[in-house]
């Protein structure tokens, strides 16, 4: 089996976020490699990694990063794949704005799609809809992975009305 996604980030102190990126990899049973990567700490494995991803079967790469975020922009600069950036909530950051503005702001040319910070599992989301594009099995997937989410809001809406208030009226 060839990874079609790579999820990296800048140290395994980031791992309880981006695990959420891989267990909905895993949900959608699409293929991928984790591993830890640094622009400042790695740069050669960085510029390395990013230039043969695509050789290798990556299609999309989630690149989590805290503090100022340079890892998602390396990469992104480096291979013609689409990455999707996770801003962290760091123990080096400004509550994560730091991160989520460094990967946010990319210059023109070198686009890093950017979920909200610490989210991981909305990039596991967006990796699984853009292979989705050309793979109708993970299309079907993403269809009901979407079908339970509006199930979930109609059974809440049920049990809503369940409950009784005197000025209620619905």
């Amino acid at each position: 089996m060839i990874a079609k996604v790579s999820i990296i980030m800048g140290s395994t102190s980031d791992l309880p976020i981006m695990e959420n990126a891989a267990k909905i990899l895993d949900e959608f049973e699409i293929p991928f490699e984790i591993n830890a990567l640094s622009a400042h700490r790695t740069p050669q494995q960085a510029i390395d990694f990013s230039k043969n991803a695509h050789d290798r079967g990556i299609r999309v790469i989630i690149a989590g990063a805290g503090g100022a975020a340079h890892l998602p922009g390396i990469v992104a600069a480096l291979t013609p794949v689409p990455v999707i950036g996770v801003p962290i909530k760091s123990s080096n950051s400004l509550d994560g704005w730091d991160s989520i503005l460094s990967i946010l702001q990319m210059p023109s040319g070198i686009p890093v799609a950017t979920v909200a910070i610490d989210g991981a599992k909305n990039a596991g989301i967006l990796a699984a809809e853009i292979l989705a594009v050309a793979d109708e099995e993970i299309l079907e997937k993403v269809k009901t992975f979407k079908a339970k989410l509006e199930d979930k809001i109609v059974k809440a809406n049920n049990d809503l009305s369940k409950i009784k208030y005197k000025n209620k009226v619905n």
